[in-house]
């Protein structure tokens, strides 16, 4: 087996241990079986331990320091700042502003009466929903031994994302049997699935255009949470529907336009050990 391989199943063993086993009581007892112990809610966390206690195990403390810095890394091109931001909020506005030209209302928006919550829960979505608990380990680690892994192909970044994608969309299978958010509602595992598949390819084109910045994975990321909080298209009739056709249209693109091999123009991708 290749030293990536070996990598790669014991980061996915140890991500999905770690959080399984933490959300496994509130399964149950969503499930209306009680009495089980309480864990501490830091069961989205798992990829990120996962990824710095094997770097640990590899490199020591330095590598655990440069995992940790590269979350601060915003040495990329400025242009990079709007697909990283704006990208999602974009694709979500715009879909809401068609279904009002069609004659649909539009969602309740959280931020109309307060525009200052805005910044707030960008905040909140980044440190408390998943960006920062997880990026280290998702790309961090795993999308650069994937990356790695078929280095020598021409799909290599579609690839190493579609494959990252399954790993991450299983991951979140817990979630749909205890979490109330609507995104975790079971009728919406069927758009789930696919959504998830495409969100990580573009998360590796922006990832290999940044030069493997984990604040741009991070950053990302928390604009796709942020942007269903924001502008709530599962909330809306069109909005709902065309959804993943949308975002498999941007996907695509991207993948027309930068490559498949690196999602990237005039560079390899990115291979952070």
């Amino acid at each position: 087996m290749r030293s990536e391989d070996r990598d790669l199943l014991a980061f996915v063993v140890a991500a999905f241990a770690w959080s399984w086993l933490i959300w496994a009581p509130r399964v149950l007892e969503a499930q209306g079986v009680t009495g089980g112990p309480r864990l501490p809610n830091v069961g989205a966390f798992g990829p990120t331990v996962a990824a710095f206690a094997l770097v640990y195990r590899a490199r020591g403390r330095e590598g655990v320091l440069e995992l940790a810095t590269r979350a601060l890394d915003a040495g990329f091109r400025r242009r990079w700042w709007l697909p990283v931001l704006l990208l999602f909020p974009a694709i979500n506005g715009g879909l809401l502003l068609v279904g009002v030209l069609l004659g649909e209302g539009l969602p309740a928006l959280p931020w109309v009466d307060q525009p200052l919550s805005i910044v707030v829960t960008f905040v909140v979505v980044t440190l408390t929903t998943g960006p920062l608990q997880e990026e280290f380990g998702w790309r961090g680690y795993a999308l650069d031994r994937l990356q790695a892994r078929w280095s020598g192909s021409r799909w290599n970044a579609l690839v190493s994302s579609l494959v990252l994608g399954v790993i991450w969309a299983v991951w979140h299978a817990p979630l749909f049997l205890f979490d109330p958010s609507i995104i975790y509602r079971p009728e919406n595992v069927v758009g789930f699935v696919p959504s998830i598949l495409l969100v990580t390819v573009v998360i590796t084109w922006v990832y290999n255009n940044t030069g493997g910045s984990l604040l741009a994975a991070i950053l990302v990321h928390a604009s796709f949470n942020f942007s269903h909080w924001a502008l709530p298209v599962l909330e809306a009739g069109f909005a709902r529907e065309a959804y993943p056709f949308v975002l498999l249209a941007v996907t695509a693109l991207i993948v027309l336009v930068w490559g498949p091999r690196y999602l990237s123009r005039g560079a390899s991708a990115s291979s952070v050990g």
